[in-house]
């Protein structure tokens, strides 16, 4: 090592000068970027106060010629001998004045020399986090500078292995007397850059004029960002990537990862904990307001702020206001006003003839002349006589069967408004073409329902246009009592409708007019092309009463009403009389009271007569088979 002595001329001049100015002369307060830099400073009794005194001046000048502060380098001081004291924490002082305050007010220990206890203060104490080191993932150099003068009295090897081994950086600076083996057993490698031996106090700036050099070498950082992501700080000699508050470094080294704090839980949010850099905030779910206390959330009551031009009522739900209307109305589509709802469009009413609505409920009417049965819904069918009824139904293929299936679905409407039953009415279905065929006689089906679903299953014929042949079929055939016709001592109507859609191709006249001959009453509906003078010739008279016209098969249910009206019979023959022997007793004394009636009114009271046995006095037991005189 070189003496103080064998220095030229220039360098003595300079170090002739106050240790602080020279530090300061030696270059402009360098960069490093951030440190956390812990000086330990022996103050044994073997350092002299004039020593001491020099050192102090030598920690003041190379305080100022760094880049002191929070951000950058952070400077702690701990001075030992036979035990360890902190003169100031890495996390102390932010300002240099504050940091040269206390180090000149430094007394010395003035003890025994134990530096392994001092580096060990150094590693768990001084270079904490509570201290104000930096954290180890911050990846912010860690250095601590030992100077000393003597021999230690402990042991220093292992604690300094220790150190090193977690990342702190020593400088081992040994003065006069020092042991330049106990210097390199605690320096960090390489050697010949860690350890320095002056030979006085007086040259001491000679390591801190090396020492800045090293902080204030080559910066790394500014020759590019080097990949990093965030910030690139430099070391003495080498550099490392950090990363904005709020953000963590990546498995890259380079790349920044945001700190997602809501990961660790809710952190009481009642809602949604929604992450930021560093830091979160608590949201809630739309339609909720956030409260008072940053966590818990409360419905929005848009409704309290008015009823949003609602007609009727103003709900409040999550996705904001909405208009309801009261029962019985419908919402119209601006979303506000309501209309009274016609229940008869909304609702299977099952009213027979029509609905009509009436506020919240609706109720059934009837046709003028029929009155609602019992079951609020049904008007009152043929309940007033009993009918036989033959429908013949043209299936010639100019029907197409499209019309056809109309065809079934409009017999089927006639059959609802009959009372069918083996007593009321019996229906009987014949199908002609170029052919007839019965589908089914008047006394296979019992009720309405049975009709309907044979109706349904009858298939289409097609072919020609045998009207005649039907007549015939139906005067010959249909209205038998084989066929299921009651006989005509009961005076039960026969009735037949023809259903046909053109000219027939063959003559109808002979068998219409026998059909009427027979006592039948006929009605003729005529489709489409059906020949007017056909139809007359079959319906019976009136022919306004007993002929029907619609121009397609889709307009022919309005003829229902006039069917209705025409089919069903009003009082008279066969309404409302109870079917019953003409030979029985009951019948014969009611002929008897009619006959004396009609002579009565025909003699005025002039011819006078006298009553003879009566006939009531002869009639017999129905079971009697004796004949009557």
């Amino acid at each position: 090592m070189r003496g103080l002595l064998c220095w030229p001329l220039p360098m003595l001049l300079f170090l002739l000068q106050p240790w602080e100015t020279q530090l300061q002369l030696a270059g402009p307060r360098c960069r490093t970027g951030p440190l956390d830099l812990v000086f330990v400073i022996d103050s044994s009794r073997s350092v002299r106060p004039f020593e001491f005194e020099t050192m102090r001046q030598f920690l003041v000048g190379l305080l100022r010629g760094l880049d002191v502060g929070p951000n950058a380098t952070r400077v702690g001081v701990i001075q030992y001998s036979s035990q360890v004291q902190s003169v100031f924490p890495l996390g102390a002082f932010a300002r240099r004045e504050d940091m040269e305050h206390a180090i000149r007010a430094l007394v010395p220990l003035a003890q025994g020399t134990m530096t392994g206890l001092a580096i060990q203060y150094a590693m768990n104490v001084a270079f904490s986090v509570a201290e104000g080191a930096r954290p180890p993932e911050a990846r912010v150099p860690r250095i601590a500078v030992i100077v000393t003068d003597g021999r230690p009295q402990d042991r220093v090897a292992e604690v300094a292995a220790q150190a090193r081994a977690r990342g702190i950086e020593i400088y081992a600076v040994g003065v006069q007397r020092a042991d330049v083996g106990s210097l390199r057993a605690m320096a960090s490698p390489p050697l010949d850059e860690h350890v320095f031996l002056v030979e006085s106090f007086d040259l001491i700036q000679e390591f801190g004029l090396q020492f800045q050099g090293r902080l204030c070498g080559k910066d790394l950082c500014a020759e590019g960002g080097h990949g990093c992501q965030h910030q690139c700080v430099s070391a003495p000699g080498t550099f490392h990537c950090a990363c904005n508050p709020g953000y963590q470094l990546a498995a890259d080294n380079k790349s920044c990862l945001a700190i997602d704090l809501c990961a660790e839980g809710t952190h009481g949010c009642e809602h949604h904990c929604i992450s930021s850099p560093g830091s979160y905030f608590c949201r809630c779910q739309a339609g909720f307001v956030l409260q008072q206390d940053q966590r818990s959330c409360r419905a929005i009551d848009h409704c309290s702020f008015g009823n949003h031009s609602c007609q009727h009522e103003c709900v409040s739900t999550f996705a904001g206001p909405r208009c309801y209307c009261r029962e019985g109305h419908d919402l119209l589509p601006d979303g506000r006003s309501c209309q009274a709802r016609d229940l008869c469009n909304g609702v299977d009413h099952g009213c027979e003839f029509q609905c009509v609505s009436e506020g919240h409920s609706y109720r059934c009417l009837c046709p003028e002349g029929q009155q609602l049965q019992a079951d609020g819904k049904s008007c009152n069918r043929c309940r007033e006589g009993h009918v036989d009824l033959v429908l013949l139904v043209d299936g010639s293929k100019s029907v197409r069967p499209q019309n056809f299936e109309l065809v079934k679905r409009f017999v089927n409407q006639i059959v609802d408004f009959l009372d069918v039953s083996p007593e009321g009415t019996r229906v009987g279905l014949v199908q002609f073409s170029s052919r007839v065929r019965t589908e089914f006689p008047l006394g296979r089906y019992g009720t309405a329902a049975e009709v309907k679903q044979a109706v349904l299953a009858v298939e289409y014929m097609e072919r020609g246009t045998m009207t005649g042949l039907a007549l015939r079929h139906m005067v010959e055939h249909s209205f038998s009592e084989a066929q299921g016709a009651r006989p005509r001592a009961l005076n039960v109507p026969r009735v037949g409708l023809v259903f046909t859609d053109g000219r027939s191709q063959d003559d109808i006249s002979v068998w219409a007019a026998r059909a009427k001959e027979e006592g039948i009453v006929m009605y003729a509906v005529g489709v489409g092309k059906a020949v007017e003078e056909e139809l007359r010739q079959i319906a019976s008279e009136p022919a306004e009463l007993h002929v029907s016209y619609s121009p397609d098969f889709g307009t022919m249910t309005h003829l229902l009403d006039n069917l209705r009206g025409s089919i069903c019979p009003e009082e008279g023959i066969g309404a409302g009389t109870e079917l019953r022997s003409p030979c029985e007793c009951e019948s014969l004394v009611e002929f008897q009271g009619r006959t004396l009636g009609a002579l009565e009114t025909l003699t005025q009271n002039h011819i006078l007569w006298g009553r003879g046995p009566g006939l009531e006095g002869r009639c017999r037991n129905p079971r009697d088979p004796q004949r009557l005189p």
